[in-house]
């Protein structure tokens, strides 16, 4: 019997666990290509020999997505999968149409085959939406667990965008670590938080050996979703956040409509900014779709250094980078601050954008008068750090979860935004924690 010959559509993270947890070792399958999307400049490389295994001698190429019908003609696919996150449910099915109009099945693969069991306790944090309130969920749950005197680990979804040989297994104690591996602004974004709270970080691209690692020197092992994705792992109490600001994309974005059915408990955050009615309409979604599930209310509240500083100041308001892309948001945290505060101007920056960042604009034109931090490697950096130079203003919010200053010079003052989760009545998470370690998880 012929191989079946499989690509595999992805965005350097979950398409490589499925390969890896899957495909890798099979010899009834033969993977001849991945496509690249969503993330600049990763496409192009190879999927190393190195992490490919002996069936995959010279590796396997990647490609930018927009080739994908005459790959699937040149190659002869038999099966194109389906392995990124984010997306509309209709985004998913235009994507289907044109495979199955190439010759090709299209296949989306479940959990029950790619989550891996670990021998620690899997507290797993997912969202329904990027920019839902992951990070600050995370963190909050770590607390609870540091308070009950575990030894937590932190495993974070992939975001292999440099050399991925090297980047097979990390870990990150020191911020040390975070240069020696080269980190992007991404990277730093999600490790960052959890090293200023002494927590360990494990990422990279084979999370097989990464949770074997991870779990010899953990209590409790704390998956740090990204995107909306599934876990990686099985998880013995799985915590989805949901987001009013976007009512109904808890059952209309792949996967996070899945993580919402599968979830123990339903985060519904920012109630403190969010329409009463748009709280409602995620409730009954949890009701109609998921009535077993916990559902807790939270919000995430802003803090700034000096809010008396940007009182009637010109101000460019800089955003975390994929909640602005790919997740769709209007606005974050540093426009709530900005707007709190009694900012005088939010400066638009797109006149004064340069090289990358004007290219991010001109891919997703509905950003608006905000500035993603981009920062994907040295030259987005750059360009970032000089469109900042160029905005005329009084001073930069910014609403990324890392320091910026750390990674980029900036001569204006800086008013940098933190947001911490902030759990609002019964239930809580701590009770879902606390439940868990006392056997009736």
């Amino acid at each position: 019997m012929s191989k079946q010959r499989v690509l595999i559509m992805g965005a350097a993270g979950r398409d490589f666990h499925n390969f890896n947890a899957i495909f890798r070792g099979d010899e009834r399958y033969e993977v001849v290509a991945f496509t690249a999307t969503q993330i600049p400049n990763i496409e192009g490389r190879r999927y190393p020999p190195e992490l490919a295994g002996p069936l995959y001698p010279a590796g396997i190429p990647i490609h930018p997505e927009g080739e994908l019908p005459r790959l699937i003609r040149s190659l002869a696919v038999d099966q194109v999968i389906f392995a990124y996150s984010d997306v509309s449910h209709q985004y998913v099915m235009d994507r289907a149409s044109a495979v199955l109009a190439a010759g090709a099945d299209f296949r989306l693969i479940g959990p029950k085959e790619t989550m891996l069991r670990s021998a620690r306790p899997v507290v797993a944090v997912c969202a329904v939406r990027t920019g839902a309130g992951k990070s600050q969920t995370t963190r909050h749950v770590a607390g609870l667990l540091q308070k009950m005197g575990k030894q937590v680990v932190v495993v974070r979804h992939p975001m292999p965008y440099g050399d991925l040989v090297k980047q097979r297994v990390q870990r990150f104690a020191t911020y040390a670590d975070l240069d020696t591996h080269a980190c992007t602004i991404e990277e730093r974004e999600e490790y960052e938080p959890h090293l200023d709270r002494g927590m360990v970080v494990y990422a990279g691209v084979d999370y097989e050996a990464i949770l074997r690692q991870a779990e010899a020197e953990a209590d409790v092992v704390l998956w740090d979703g990204g995107n909306n994705d599934l876990p990686f792992f099985k998880p013995d109490l799985h915590i989805v956040v949901a987001d009013p600001h976007r009512p109904g994309h808890e059952r209309t974005y792949y996967p996070g409509a899945a993580n919402f059915r599968m979830a123990d408990a339903i985060v519904i955050n920012k109630v403190d900014t969010a329409d009463l009615a748009a709280v409602s309409a995620v409730r009954d979604s949890a009701a109609a779709v998921n009535p077993i599930a916990v559902v807790v209310e939270a919000a995430s509240p802003i803090f700034v250094p000096d809010p008396v500083a940007i009182r009637g100041k010109r101000v460019l308001v800089v955003e975390d980078g994929p909640t602005l892309t790919h997740g769709e948001m209007k606005y974050g945290a540093g426009i709530v601050a900005a707007r709190r505060f009694g900012a005088a101007e939010i400066i638009d920056p797109r006149p004064y954008t340069v090289g990358a960042i004007k290219e991010t604009f001109a891919q997703y034109p509905e950003i608006g008068a905000l500035l993603p931090a981009m920062g994907y490697g040295g030259r987005q950096i750059k360009d970032l750090e000089e469109t900042i130079r160029r905005v005329p203003c009084d001073m930069v919010i910014s609403a990324t979860p890392i320091d910026l200053t750390r990674v980029a010079t900036i001569y204006h003052p800086v008013q940098r935004v933190r947001y911490e989760l902030q759990v609002i009545g019964q239930p809580t998470l701590e009770e879902m924690v606390s439940a868990l370690f006392r056997g009736r998880g």
